[in-house]
């Protein structure tokens, strides 16, 4: 994992800014598909936030699927989409998603939705 830096001074909140970071690298492969990341608590120590700051970009980005919690094993970059449509879809769902966040519903109420928006055959 490359360094990770937050600006104190900038408008973005801190998990944001972790958050996007992270983004990036997973993007990028600098944070291949099984990687484990650091605890949350260890993170925020190193980065100098408070750990709710962490889990907060943690929570978002398993919410977006980029990370994977395994309980006690920790938390991993997960399988991202592939193929030549990968990165859009995932730039379009993680939009959809934060619009949906926006409206107030939770995790569930969105991928039900999904489900209902999908075709049955």
């Amino acid at each position: 994992m490359t360094v990770l830096r937050l600006d104190p001074a900038a408008e973005v909140p801190p998990y944001e800014q972790l958050r996007r970071q992270l983004i990036q690298q997973i993007q990028s492969g600098q944070l291949p598909e099984e990687t484990r990341l650091p605890a949350v608590r260890r993170l925020a120590a190193d980065l100098g936030v408070a750990p709710g700051t962490v889990a907060r970009a943690y929570k978002e980005l398993e919410t977006e699927g980029y990370l994977e919690t395994r309980g006690r094993h920790g938390t991993i970059v997960a399988a991202q989409a592939q193929g030549e449509h990968g990165p859009k879809a995932q730039e379009l769902t993680a939009h959809y998603v934060q619009r949906m966040q926006q409206l107030g519903l939770t995790p569930n109420e969105i991928i039900a939705a999904v489900h209902r928006a999908l075709p049955h055959d």
